[in-house]
């Protein structure tokens, strides 16, 4: 059986096993994140960020509701788990803070607060696998887009204190810096993604920002998501938002060889899907033991599409239907388990495991107030201009 076969048969075996409980005030899930486990343990806890400036905190398990947390003014982008403590938690907000809470404390008060310079809106963040550095990207402000760092040690033992940046990038991109994503293992180094097309590597070791960036990537549309993948993750990936997907190998970077594995123009165009089709790609996966990268995309109608990425194009895996009745807008997929948790547009949480039975089946109907979610990136120009040399 194949590394595909045997992800395909794990896909086939997924049933849900719990879903959320519709909340008083639903509201589209657009973004998740599990806590990291400690040592041999599970994850416990589940943190959501939803259209209404909320952040969400559920038992992993249960999928009982335990948090939340409110972020006025400003919407919330992205929420992340801190890696070395499980109840702490971060997402960056419109009025250019990045917040942190402690899921443990039933207070609404951030226990941690990373503050921007005044011209700054946040839409996109991470943290580094050694949780020392926070980073958020802005919206363009006139003519300038900027890549924020802090100081993240002392979270916990800071209670309400207020953090100043370290300092700043801003001459790598030239427009909304959409995705933020630290490498898994090595925290010196970041990728970043805007709508100016560009998919930038840094290595934040370096002392100036020309030295930091170690390659320009430029996707030929406005980024969506981006990610690590690959053994040793040497390679980096992006989704835009007219469903394109583009694929890199940085480790070609001091070869003779092209650093671009894949470029798609449009995966609704290129993945078959028999009696069914693909409108939408969500994120993507680096799957360690089978040396594979999957992204997810899904329908309208909530069906959900595993997708494989290899050199020859993107094909098919597997698709789970019967869960969410909208677009599915966050996953995550724990591969020790080998379960997934999905929200999207019907303030669904559904928690999917091998041969599970969920006990009281009701499909919800789609959620209709469209409006309620506001638009956090403008649409890419369609002359990208960049300020860097890029290198095919």
């Amino acid at each position: 059986m194949t590394a595909v076969e045997k992800i395909e048969e794990q896909l086939a075996s997924l049933r849900i096993a719990k879903r959320s409980v519709l909340p008083e005030e639903p509201a589209y899930l657009l973004d998740m994140d599990l806590s990291k486990p400690a040592q041999s343990e599970s994850s416990r806890f589940v943190a959501v960020s939803c259209s209404n400036q909320s952040i969400r905190v559920y038992n992993r398990e249960t999928l009982n509701f335990l948090r939340e947390y409110r972020s006025c003014p400003g919407m919330l982008s992205g929420v992340r788990f801190a890696h070395a403590c499980d109840s702490v938690v971060f997402s960056a907000c419109g009025d250019g803070t990045v917040k942190c809470w402690d899921v443990r404390s039933a207070s609404q008060k951030a226990v941690q607060v990373f503050r921007g310079y005044p011209s700054n809106v946040f839409i996109s963040f991470d943290i580094n696998c050694s949780d020392l550095i926070v980073c958020a990207g802005t919206e363009k402000a006139e003519k300038d887009t900027f890549l924020v760092f802090w100081d993240a040690r002392g979270v916990t033992n800071c209670a309400g204190t207020t953090k100043e940046p370290l300092g700043v990038y801003s001459e790598s991109h030239n427009d909304d810096i959409t995705k933020i994503c630290f490498h898994p293992v090595k925290p010196n180094l970041v990728v970043s993604g805007s709508t100016d097309g560009l998919v930038n590597v840094f290595d934040i070791n370096k002392d100036s920002e020309d030295d930091a960036l170690i390659s320009t990537c430029n996707s030929d549309s406005s980024v969506s998501f981006v990610g690590w993948s690959g053994k040793d993750y040497k390679q980096v990936y992006c989704m835009t938002h007219d469903e394109g997907f583009c694929w890199w190998d940085i480790a070609q970077l001091d070869t003779e060889d092209p650093i671009t594995l894949l470029h798609v123009l449009d995966a609704r165009n290129t993945v078959c899907i028999e009696n069914d089709s693909l409108h939408y790609l969500v994120g993507g996966l680096y799957h360690e033991k089978v040396d594979k990268l999957f992204l997810i995309g899904g329908t309208y109608t909530g069906n959900i599409h595993l997708i494989n990425c290899g050199t020859d194009g993107l094909s098919l895996v597997g698709t789970l239907c019967g869960g969410h009745s909208a677009t599915v807008r966050s996953f995550c997929w724990n591969l020790t388990d080998e379960s997934l948790l999905t929200g999207g547009e019907d303030a669904q949480l559904l928690l999917w495991k091998p041969g599970a039975v969920e006990r009281s089946f009701a499909k919800k109907t789609s959620m209709k107030s469209a409006s309620s979610v506001q638009k956090r990136v403008r649409v890419h120009s369609s002359s990208l201009k960049s300020k860097r040399k890029v290198k095919f």
